[in-house]
């Protein structure tokens, strides 16, 4: 599976970034800011997606991971997150942050399964930044946890 930085003026995978943040005004605030990456299938169409944007000299956090529906269950978001956490390291920075709703369950799994620890908790994060309720697993999305993972020493 090959995976790419977005080339210059190229259309982002909107379809795959509204499905990790539904809402296209948060995504189109950080969407320049950092630097998107996508894997594609045999065919050519785009069916992974992940975003990394610097918050400090050194911290960068993921802030989009995404797999096409059709493609998950095969470690394609693992592959992704793998290569977010290099292309940090390889860039110099010293921790690597995620988010992700309470109801997010697998996200939860997959992102302690590859090294990830829980810092903390935005409460009600959801709440104040998406106008429609958000729900999954049958739970209703209303807390950000926040993970990290160091990348030196």
């Amino acid at each position: 599976m090959h995976i790419r930085m977005l080339k210059e003026g190229e259309q982002p995978p909107w379809k795959l970034l509204l499905l990790a943040d539904p809402s296209k005004d948060l995504v189109s605030r950080y969407l320049d800011k950092g630097m998107c990456y996508v894997t594609e299938s045999e065919n050519g169409g785009t069916i992974g997606v992940i975003l990394l944007v610097p918050v400090s000299k050194h911290t960068i956090e993921i802030m989009n991971l995404a797999v096409d529906e059709s493609h998950q269950g095969k470690g394609l978001g693992t592959l992704l997150l793998k290569h977010g956490i290099q292309t940090a390291a390889e860039y110099g920075y010293e921790t690597i942050e995620i988010g992700t709703g309470n109801s997010s369950i697998n996200q939860l799994a997959l992102y302690q399964k590859v090294g990830f620890r829980i810092t903390g908790i935005d409460q009600g994060f959801f709440i104040r930044n998406y106008e429609q309720p958000i729900f999954e697993n049958g739970i209703q999305c209303r807390d950000m946890i926040r993970l990290s993972m160091p990348l030196s020493g």
